[in-house]
């Protein structure tokens, strides 16, 4: 799969909002009214999943209305269901700025250059996203807060991060 064909997980479906079928999606990006841009929103394995219509924010999530939703029975059965666009749909990132997504796989090196790694995933567990980086030569990967203190560099086309490991992580 290339990389503009490659999907990229953007939100949620939280459940039912009402009776008519609206549904409330949790959006994994700063605004949750750009998921309206999208229109087709796709599974993990690319067939479709919701083609949202129309929508408000609220709370921090869009509550929509999805063509193939029209009961509040049918959207709660989707509660849970991850929800993806092709990577190709989301406009280029700000200057300093990228998708998390596009950190996935990188090279993590020390400022001196020397190989850490690659990073495995990029999780949140609600304290702020972390690296997970899986070590050069196997072994068990390891956690850094992703800041800029902790990663002073992140150059998406060149293919690498730059780590500073904190020596307990040694």
């Amino acid at each position: 799969m290339s990389d503009s064909e490659r999907l990229v997980l953007v939100g949620r479906v939280a459940g039912a909002f009402g009776v008519k079928g609206d549904v409330r999606i949790h959006a994994y990006g700063g605004d949750p009214m750009a998921l309206l841009g999208y229109g087709a929103m796709l599974r993990a394995d690319g067939s479709l999943a919701l083609t949202l219509l129309s929508g408000r924010a609220a709370k921090g999530e869009l509550i929509a209305r999805a063509r193939e939703l029209t009961s509040k029975e049918a959207t709660d059965a989707l509660r849970g269901l991850e929800l993806y666009v092709p990577r190709a749909a989301l406009p280029p990132a700000e200057e300093d700025e990228f998708y998390l997504d596009d950190l996935i796989g990188l090279r993590a090196e020390a400022p001196d250059g020397t190989a850490l790694g690659r990073v495995l995933n990029v999780h949140d567990f609600g304290a702020g996203d972390l690296l997970e980086i899986a070590p050069e030569g196997g072994g068990p990967s390891w956690l850094i807060a992703f800041t800029k203190a902790n990663v002073p560099q992140v150059d998406v086309p060149g293919g690498r991060v730059v780590v500073i490991r904190p020596p307990e992580t040694e």
